[in-house]
């Protein structure tokens, strides 16, 4: 049985035996009114102790732990490695410029798609506001970002898995190794062979995925408010999903075909084990070892390309939460029952798309541009405090649509510079044998 269909069969189960578990231990702590009740529950309910925050809870972590544990040496040494073999430095300046106006393309569609369904269905009207409550924390000025993405110290970059500071010096570096020649082999050599070794980790720990995932989605499903969902926010929960669902089918599947004339299915095939990797995790840099190892595997993309477009793609590609920020500002304002120009449409569109730049890196980013939208539209920031309840299976989805688009502008920048091997795109045995060994 091959990957993809292990951990399909795992994220299954796992939704199942946590719906189970959540009758008998998985009480939720929704508000702050109800956590001293919740933790007196909690620690009274040997099921909640033993198994949903310690089995589920550490099996999930370490899952977690185990893939951001390679983000760090894996972007920098398949970095370091694909811009040294570039034999014309000029082409990283094209990749750069492709690759971030897809990104910065993807989003606007996104956000567009989101305030078109949002406006249809109207999500918000009837929603009791009750006493929402929010407090977001404090978005980075995006000078802060620019300054800061050149490391003054690059191993502290990396103690502190700072993406931006690390893509940035891994160019550089790989640069100095290129532009040395023959006195740069040895170590363009030594990265060449700490890549495979890390790709070889990859290996070892994606055999443990599926019982990762099993893991985070049965914690999940333990813990999760299902109440809310049948009552005023199932409508903006199922809005959400059905758009995170059209973008990814039609938007990158539309793109694929039209600019770098491709199959999309066969795509969306090879890129299923990272889906479903970025479900269970949340995380778009947790999952990046997966994403790389299914464009390189699967799609046939060089490294030369995948290894700069990914990482970025990662820290500033958030086509899933731009989704979230258009249908969760107008649900806010409809709730309030706040009519919204086109004049602040569009300032929507033009703020979280330039802004998923600005807050690259941040934890709990998704959020804080909302924040940032609803105080560009005169919306109370505190309505947030709404949809939290159900944002942690929204954010699982949206992670799951994040990857795949960062891993379709890759694909299109791989076919416009002839970085693919269309032969394995093309060929379905490829995407059925993700485990496939290395010669």
């Amino acid at each position: 049985m091959n990957i993809s269909v292990k951990i399909l069969i795992f994220m299954v189960v796992g939704a199942i035996v946590g719906t189970i578990f959540q009758q008998f231990g998985g009480y939720q702590c929704i508000d702050e009114l109800s956590k001293e009740a919740c933790k007196a529950f909690q620690s009274e309910n040997w099921i909640y102790t033993y198994i949903i925050d310690g089995l589920f809870n550490v099996g999930g972590a370490w899952f977690i732990n185990a893939l951001k544990m390679l983000m760090v040496p894996l972007v920098l040494v398949s970095l370091v490695v694909g811009v040294c073999s570039l034999t014309d430095p000029s082409k990283l300046g094209r990749l750069s410029l492709k690759t971030v106006g897809l990104y910065l393309l993807t989003t606007a569609i996104a956000l567009i798609l989101a305030l078109l369904m949002a406006s249809i269905f109207q999500p918000g009207n009837g929603m009791p506001v009750g006493d929402a409550n929010f407090v977001p924390k404090e978005k980075p000025p995006l000078t802060d970002v620019l300054i800061n993405m050149i490391p003054t110290n690059p191993f502290s970059a990396m103690a502190q898995a700072n993406m931006l500071q690390i893509i940035v010096f891994a160019i550089i570096l790989g640069l100095a190794i290129s532009f040395s020649g023959d006195k740069g082999k040895t170590i363009k050599d030594w990265f060449e062979s700490a890549n495979h070794v890390v790709m070889g980790i990859v290996n070892l720990v994606m055999k443990f995925a599926p019982y990762g995932v099993f893991f985070l989605i049965a914690k999940t499903f333990a813990t999760f408010p299902f109440a809310d969902l049948v009552g005023g926010l199932g409508k903006y929960f199922i809005l959400v999903i059905v758009v995170l669902i059209l973008h990814a089918l039609l938007t990158y599947g539309s793109l694929i075909a039209l600019l770098a004339r491709l199959n999309p299915v066969n795509f969306f095939k090879g890129m299923w084990p990272a889906m479903l990797t970025a479900f269970g995790t949340s995380s778009s840099n947790a999952t990046l070892p997966v994403t790389m190892r299914c464009v390189e595997k699967n799609l046939g993309v060089h490294k030369n390309t995948y290894s700069f477009t990914l990482p970025l793609g990662a820290t500033v590609n958030m086509d899933g939460t731009a989704i979230m920020q258009g249908i969760a500002t107008l649900f806010i304002a409809q709730a309030y029952n706040a009519d919204l120009t086109m004049a602040q449409m569009l300032t929507i569109i033009l703020t979280a798309t330039l802004a998923s730049i600005g807050a690259a890196g941040v934890p709990s980013v998704g959020l804080i541009l909302l924040a940032g939208v609803l105080t560009q539209v005169n919306l109370p920031v505190e309505a947030i405090g709404m949809i939290l309840g159900i944002d942690r299976l929204l954010d699982m989805t949206r992670t799951a649509v994040n990857i795949t688009g960062d891993a379709a502008v890759t694909t299109i920048v791989a076919k416009s510079e002839g970085e693919i091997e269309l032969d394995t795109y093309n060929d379905p045995v490829i995407h059925s044998n993700f485990e496939e060994e290395e010669t």
